[in-house]
């Protein structure tokens, strides 16, 4: 059975994307702000190790460094090129650990992390459950997870638009909230709080946000996905579909789901629980869910 995402695939859009990354990712900076707050639950803990999954160029990284500068903070991303323009991030008066490795294998030691942070990374990953349970096994017990990712309603109106081209998937598939919290529940995390952000970015015209999720490195990365080009009659099918979603003041949306996640490593000697068990330790009616909506 082959895997819904490819990660090579996914690795390559962000490698091409390193340079471009920094001035069009304007949702995912303040998506970063936003989740950077849940880092005042630590209160007045002072964490060794942080660890900064899918960290992109460190504009995060660097902002922990900065908030915990005597702690070890590392930026881990699956594409070297972001690496390199992290780099630029460090500088020698604040200087990071950088790390190129996958979030599913994680290259660290069991117990050894108290800060696992990782902003919308976790999109681009199949397997949430076992990413999670990775990220269970190098935190230290108590240790805090603080996370987002895109959910199902992203991009749903390109999606719908280009359904009335063909029938091959065109925008990578996102998890509806329910799974990513089960996720959560499954590896074993604790006291998990979900927060979700609906944001609308508006554009000129289908090539406009085109060219944005190439700049991002956001493009499908779905192992189905058409391996040609898409072709001039299929684009202006979508662009046409597109249009009767224009808006009175004559922008096309583009709707971004954001769940935001922060949850807690269990105590010493808790049990992992396991796919095919009873893996909730609460029903995901019990986690609370607060929702809002940002243009």
């Amino acid at each position: 059975m082959s895997s819904l995402f490819d990660p090579k695939h996914v690795r390559r859009a962000f490698s091409r994307a390193a340079s471009s990354y920094r001035a069009a990712a304007v949702l995912q900076q303040e998506v970063a702000k936003r989740l950077l707050e849940s880092l005042d639950y630590l209160e007045d803990r002072q964490p060794q190790v942080v660890l900064d999954v899918g960290s992109g160029p460190a504009h995060a990284t660097a902002a922990m460094k900065k908030r915990w500068p005597k702690a070890q903070v590392i930026a881990l991303d699956l594409a070297l090129p972001m690496l390199a323009e992290a780099k630029k991030q460090a500088g020698w008066w604040r200087p990071f650990s950088r790390i190129c490795a996958d979030a599913r294998a994680l290259p660290l030691a069991d117990n050894s992390v108290d800060v696992i942070y990782s902003n919308l990374c976790l999109q681009w990953v199949e397997d949430l459950p076992a990413v999670f349970a990775g990220f269970r096994r190098v935190l230290k017990p108590n240790g805090l997870l603080v996370c987002s990712t895109f959910a199902h309603d992203t991009l749903v109106e390109l999606r719908q638009a280009f359904a009335q081209a063909d029938d091959t998937a065109h925008v990578s598939h996102f998890v509806q909230i329910a799974q990513f919290g089960d996720a959560l529940m499954m590896a074993g995390f604790r006291d998990p709080v979900l927060d979700r952000d609906m944001f609308t970015l508006t554009y000129d015209d289908l090539p406009t946000l085109m060219r944005e999720l190439k700049a991002i490195g956001a493009t499908n990365a779905m192992h189905n996905r058409r391996h040609t080009l898409t072709g001039r009659s299929r684009f202006a099918a979508a662009r046409d579909a597109y249009e009767p979603m224009r808006r009175a003041d004559g922008k096309l949306p583009s709707s971004w789901e954001v769940v935001y996640a922060h949850a807690w490593a269990p105590a010493p000697g808790a049990p992992i629980r396991e796919q095919g068990h009873d893996v909730a330790s609460v029903p995901l009616s019990a986690i609370p869910i607060r929702r809002k909506t940002t243009e």
